[in-house]
C-alpha cells in the first residue's frame, strides 16, 4: 500500500499549505477572537476552487475526489480548524447530497454556485432531542398539493446562518412504515423561505470563527420537487453522507494534530529555559516524538480509508476507526501542545490555544466516539 502523493496532489497540498500560512494565519485570530464569519477568506477559498475539489467540471466543479478535499483539509486545520470545517461542512454537508441524490435539475440550479463558494448550502439533520440517535427525527413534512410543509427543528447546524447561506438540506418524517416506523425523507429548504427561522450563533468553546446555529421551521412551504433522492430513504442517505464526512473529518483532525507538532516544535527551538532551549530537554522530545506519531498514525488512517472510498470498495469500518483515532490524538496532542507551551500555551494569542478549544468536538461532531465503537463493532459481526 503506497500512500505517497501523486504529483498533483502534491502540488495541491502545496499549494493550500501556503494559503493557510500566508492567508489564513495572519488574519484568523482576529476573526476568531470576534466570534466573526471570515467571508473573505472564504470568498479567496471558492476562487482556488476548494469548495468544487470533488465534483465534475461540467457542474463548475475540479474534477478531482474525496482523497484531495481530505487533502485541503488537513492543510487548512493545521492552521485553523474554523476555515477547515466551514470547507468541509460546505462540501460533504452542503453539496455532496446534492451531486449524489439531486435530480439533474436541482444539481444545475445548486452545484455550480456550491462549488465556486458563491452560496454555501448545509445539513439540517441534529435535533435538540436527537443527538446521536439520528433515526429519531422528530421534524416533519407532509405534502399538500404540490408542495412539502415542514415544522420542526434542528440545532448544531454549521454554515446554515451565514450571508451566503443558500440552503439547508432538512431531514423529515414523511409518513410511516407498515410496522410504525417513520419514514424519513431530505428535502431541500432555500434561505429566506417564509417560516424558516435562523436562530443567533451559538457561543461555542472552539470553531468560534465558523457559523453554526439551530433552526426552526413553522409551516415551511417548499416546492414537491424540492425532495432530495426517493422518499422515505433519507435515513438510508445521510448514513451514506456520515461515513464520507467521517473520513473527512478524521483529515481535519490529522491536521490540527499536525499543526500542534508544528507550533510546539517551533516553540521549543525559541523557548529558554535555565539558559537553553527547552527542545534540548528529554522530557520536551519525548513528548514531541509522541506527538508526531499519533499525526502520523491519524494520517495513514483517513489516507486507508480515503482510497477504499475513491475505489468504490467497503469503507465504512476504516471511515470509523480513521475518525475515532484522528479525533483521539487530536484531542491529546492539543493537550500536549498546551503544556509544552506552558503558561503562554492558556493565551488566545498563542495559535495551540485555539486548537486545543477546537480539539474536543472532534470526538463528538459526525458521529461521537461512542458511536464509533459502535459502528466498528458492528462491521465486525459482534451487534446487530
Amino acid at each position: 500500500m503506497d500512500h505517497r502523493l501523486s504529483p498533483e496532489l502534491e502540488e495541491l497540498r502545496r499549494t493550500v499549505e501556503a494559503f493557510a500560512h500566508d492567508v489564513v494565519a495572519p488574519k484568523i485570530g482576529d476573526f476568531y477572537e470576534r466570534h466573526e464569519f471570515p467571508y473573505e477568506i472564504v470568498r479567496e477559498m471558492g476562487r482556488m476552487g476548494l469548495f468544487g475539489l470533488p465534483f465534475p467540471e461540467e457542474y463548475g466543479g475540479m474534477g478531482g475526489d474525496y482523497f484531495a478535499l481530505g487533502i485541503a483539509l488537513e492543510e487548512l486545520a493545521r492552521v485553523d480548524s474554523s476555515v477547515a470545517i466551514t470547507l468541509e461542512a460546505g462540501v460533504s454537508l452542503g453539496a455532496m447530497p446534492l451531486h449524489l441524490f439531486g435530480t439533474e435539475e436541482q444539481k444545475r440550479q445548486w452545484l455550480p454556485k456550491l462549488c465556486t463558494g458563491e452560496v454555501l448550502g448545509a445539513f439540517g439533520l441534529t435535533e435538540p432531542d436527537g443527538g446521536s440517535d439520528a433515526g429519531g427525527t422528530r421534524t416533519t413534512a407532509v405534502r399538500d398539493g404540490d408542495e412539502w410543509v415542514i415544522n420542526g427543528s434542528k440545532c448544531f447546524i454549521t454554515n446554515s446562518g451565514t450571508d451566503i447561506t443558500g440552503l439547508v438540506t432538512v431531514t423529515a418524517v414523511t409518513g410511516r412504515k407498515p410496522d410504525g416506523r417513520p419514514l424519513i425523507s431530505a428535502i431541500i429548504v432555500p434561505s429566506g423561505t417564509p417560516g424558516f427561522t435562523v436562530a443567533a450563533p451559538y457561543s461555542k468553546v472552539g470553531w468560534s470563527a465558523s457559523d453554526t446555529r439551530e433552526l426552526s421551521f413553522s409551516d415551511v412551504r417548499v416546492p414537491a420537487a424540492n425532495l432530495l433522492g426517493e422518499e422515505g430513504r433519507g435515513y438510508a442517505q445521510f448514513l451514506r453522507i456520515l461515513d464520507e464526512g467521517r473520513v473527512a473529518i478524521s483529515a481535519l483532525a490529522t491536521g490540527l494534530a499536525q499543526g500542534c507538532v508544528d507550533e510546539s516544535v517551533k516553540y521549543a527551538a525559541e523557548r529558554q529555559a535555565f539558559g537553553k532551549p527547552i527542545g534540548t530537554n528529554q522530557a520536551i522530545q519525548f513528548k514531541l516524538a509522541d506527538m508526531e506519531m499519533r499525526a502520523h498514525m491519524a494520517r495513514v488512517g483517513w489516507y486507508d480509508a480515503a482510497s477504499r472510498m475513491v475505489a468504490g470498495e467497503p469503507f465504512k469500518k476504516e471511515a470509523a476507526i480513521a475518525k475515532l483515532y484522528s479525533s483521539t490524538v487530536a484531542v491529546d496532542n492539543a493537550r500536549e501542545a498546551t503544556q509544552i507551551h506552558g503558561g503562554y500555551g492558556f493565551m488566545n494569542e498563542y495559535p495551540v490555544a485555539r486548537m486545543w478549544r477546537d480539539s474536543k468536538i472532534l470526538e463528538i461532531g459526525e458521529g461521537t466516539s461512542e458511536v464509533q465503537r459502535m459502528l466498528i463493532a458492528r462491521e465486525l459481526g459482534v451487534t446487530q
